[in-house]
């Protein structure tokens, strides 16, 4: 799908500083997200887009808003019908799908503001940019010049506002994905002091020409199995670490779990040496409640702000719908329940099709019955015999 720069709010592009943030970074930009006069959230959404580059987050954050996004829906009338024209309409509509995404990314960041420019493009302005509490625009970030966007015409047409009230949830994310990046670096060095250990020369560090000799020849070995030494000077190995970095792998653990726990509500596929089938499940029912809340904010922000978005800019009619989420249905459990019910009903062969895909037919009855078949056969004027 195309997008487009913004028109309606022009955003003034600034770079973002790429340098290792920490908990006084993280402190200072919630401190000033929760100003009381002049609020600025820019800062906190620079570390929002830090940590979203972490792979178990960003795993998290797919588990949960995919079956969502992937999710079959439909537009109701106000008899309870579904409208299949209008859905196929709103389906035909390529921006509607990121639509959901945004919607669903306005928990995680807190705020999400789409202008919308065609049916298949449209833009998502930089969230560094607004101050949702206040309902101001800032075209340049860093500066106090704003604009009252919430007044102007296009809002709630072109301009659409997806605002949860907070901060959002990666803000509780955030000391645990810093932790986890602290602890993953210190592991890295300890892997490399572990995996070679010191080197020292001893020499006679007042003659300049043997000491530039020392450190030089410390620099060219590298891996080298055999080296060259003078007679008054003496090599050695320094004694290496005896740990392995288990308090660096206790600390990652514990970050990834916490990490799981805010996102998905349980720890899932990940703890592989206590985990079970049945924690498994109890995990997944966990994750599935959270994903049905997600489908009814959807739901809610749909109803009340995209739907009418869509049919004032015409493109969708002007109809009293409803958007909801398509019901599903447990396959297994509903096959249960026909392999149960069998022995005492008829089912219909073409619903057994269209619902489980089997090609079934019906079979001879037991008993005496297997012999009505032949009844044509059997009769007096019947050729069968002859």
């Amino acid at each position: 799908m195309k997008k487009k720069n913004s028109q309606l709010l022009p955003v003034v592009k600034r770079a973002v500083s790429q340098s290792r943030r920490d908990i006084a970074d993280w402190r200072n930009a919630v401190t000033a997200a929760r100003r009381a006069d002049n609020p600025r959230f820019y800062q906190l959404q620079d570390i929002y887009q830090i940590i979203t580059d972490d792979a178990l987050l960003a795993s998290q954050i797919n588990n949960r808003h995919e079956p969502t996004v992937a999710h079959p829906f439909e537009l109701v009338a106000g008899d309870g019908k579904v409208d299949d024209k209008l859905t196929a309409q709103l389906c035909s509509i390529p921006c509607f799908t990121d639509i959901i995404k945004e919607i669903l990314n306005s928990e995680l960041y807190g705020y999400s503001v789409l202008e919308l420019a065609s049916p298949d493009n449209f833009t998502v302005i930089n969230r560094r940019n607004f101050d949702p509490e206040n309902g101001l625009f800032f075209p340049d970030a860093t500066s106090d010049k704003s604009v009252a966007y919430r007044r102007l015409n296009e809002y709630g047409r072109w301009i659409l506002e997806f605002y949860s009230g907070g901060n959002g949830l990666l803000n509780k994310c955030v000391p645990h994905t810093l932790f986890k990046r602290f602890a993953q670096s210190c592991w890295s060095e300890l892997c490399e002091i572990y995996g070679i250990p010191p080197r020292y020369v001893k020499t006679n560090t007042q003659d300049p020409e043997m000491l530039n000799r020392a450190q030089q020849m410390l620099q060219q070995m590298g891996a080298a199995a055999a080296f060259v030494i003078d007679t008054t000077e003496e090599f050695q190995f320094a004694q290496g670490v005896s740990t392995n970095g288990d308090v660096y792998n206790n600390l990652i653990r514990l970050c990834n779990n916490e990490i799981s726990l805010l996102i998905s509500g349980a720890i899932m596929g990940q703890d592989t040496a206590n985990g079970n089938y049945s924690k498994e499940q109890a995990s997944i029912g966990i994750l599935n409640r959270l994903i049905a809340s997600d489908q009814r904010m959807v739901e809610m922000y749909v109803n009340s702000i995209v739907l009418p978005a869509f049919m004032r800019l015409g493109w969708l009619p002007q109809k009293q719908v409803a958007f909801r989420f398509a019901a599903t249905e447990d396959i297994a459990v509903l096959w249960q329940m026909v392999k149960d019910i069998i022995p005492y009903k008829d089912i219909d062969n073409k619903w057994l099709t269209e619902k489980f895909g089997l090609p079934v037919s019906d079979k001879f009855a037991a008993g005496d019955d297997n012999l009505s078949v032949f009844k044509k056969y059997l009769t007096a004027d019947s050729d069968f015999f002859a």
